[in-house]
């Protein structure tokens, strides 16, 4: 059989040595042999092989990088190949001593694993491929990954609409095992209750674990969780504050954040059905104080043309929370929008300190916890942005 071959323009062969894995469309030169989700070699205009990738002829990235070797000896791109991606993947995990039972295994690029998710819950793994290439591989990743953790079930969240990009199937499905509807897990001392077929994400957002673990060294007093979800900030502060009040828009998130308080034995945090916006301006116009606060929103700027409308809703809630909170109080905000960087975050932030002539000083900056790392040089890999700051008057 040939080997499928990708060769690229200049500008596409410069991505490639710059160390971006994603090539695009526009600056894919010729396609030779390769088929949808079919590992392809790599070459640059002057055919020079630059390395493989996963290939899709839908996506407009159209190759991933999962190897930059150009040398005959180099081993194949096998089973053992994936094995030991895998490998390196849990054992950096380990290192990592998480306190918690769950937790990410596997973060896509930041892996070189292009478009993988794995995420894992006490027993079991919820699974994301999100591209034609990894899709195509995923009876090998089940597996491997079944052997290598001894899961007992396996599910695929293959829900994200990103996957439409790539020509494939929305659905979720078990793949290996058994997987339960709910999945009690334990974080830090907190213990929740996970919908791995329904929640979002894949269940919970692991990602902001240990920005709750820095949050509670500042939180006091009255507080106030907003975007809550299933409680995960207010849960995990309530031990630090006289009494939490949790929104959320949805009436299921509300349940599940008192389900979980109950299931905790956390008797000073009410949850609210409530949207975000209107709320901030009516707890205003009430007079209403905090001495904590934590702005968790989901993203607002799903692609560029929706960051103007996303930094104009960053400033918004972030210029109610400071009028609401009492002097030397801590405010927690966050922005998981990888469109919206983390200067533009700040300077929406800081616009809003401005606006309401409330001076602030970052206590910390912060990003996604340590199982969801970034790879330098791919800023698509650093969405979460998180600051906590004081109000100083």
């Amino acid at each position: 059989m040939p080997v499928p071959i990708v060769i690229l323009k200049p500008r596409g062969e410069d991505r490639v040595r710059g160390g971006h894995p994603w090539v695009y469309r526009s600056d894919v030169a010729d396609v030779v042999d390769a088929g949808p989700g079919a590992i392809v070699e790599v070459r640059g205009p002057r055919n020079r092989v630059l390395g493989h990738a996963l290939f899709s002829d839908q996506s407009q990235i159209t190759i991933r990088m999962i190897s930059r070797a150009v040398s005959p000896t180099d081993p194949p791109i096998d089973d053992a190949f994936w094995r030991a991606r895998l490998d390196t993947a849990i054992r950096f995990r380990d290192t990592l001593q998480i306190n918690a039972t769950a937790f990410r295994l596997v973060h896509g690029e930041a892996d070189l694993l292009p478009s993988l998710i794995v995420d894992r819950y006490g027993d079991y793994l919820v699974m994301q491929t999100l591209s034609q290439g990894m899709d195509r591989l995923a009876p090998t990743l089940v597996r491997l990954l079944a052997e290598m953790t001894g899961a007992k079930g396996i599910l695929a969240r293959n829900d994200p609409k990103v996957r439409a990009l790539e020509g494939l199937d929305q659905k979720v499905e078990v793949l290996y095992g058994v997987v339960p509807e709910t999945i009690g897990v334990d974080e830090a001392g907190i213990t929740y209750s996970v919908d791995p077929w329904h929640g979002q994400k894949t269940g919970l957002f692991l990602d902001q674990r240990e920005n709750r673990e820095a949050a509670a060294r500042y939180a006091r007093g009255r507080m106030l969780d907003c975007f809550s979800y299933n409680g995960g900030f207010g849960l995990a502060l309530a031990s630090k504050c006289e009494s939490v009040e949790a929104l959320d828009v949805s009436a299921d998130a509300v349940a599940r954040i008192a389900a979980n308080a109950l299931a905790n034995r956390i008797t000073n945090l009410t949850a609210r059905e409530a949207n975000v916006f209107d709320e901030l301006r009516h707890l205003e116009r009430e007079g209403a104080r905090y001495d904590t606060i934590v702005l968790d929103p989901p993203a607002f700027a799903k692609n560029k043309a929706s960051i103007p409308n996303a930094l104009a809703g960053y400033k918004e809630i972030n210029l109610r929370a400071l009028r609401l909170l009492n002097p030397g109080g801590f405010l927690i905000t966050c922005s998981c929008s990888y469109n919206v960087d983390e200067a533009m975050f700040a300077e929406a932030v800081f616009e809003a300190s401005a606006d309401s002539h409330i001076p602030v000083t970052v206590v910390e900056k912060r990003m996604q916890g340590r199982d969801h790392p970034v790879l330098l040089g791919v800023p698509e890999t650093y969405y979460l942005k998180s600051l906590i700051l004081r109000k100083l008057a």
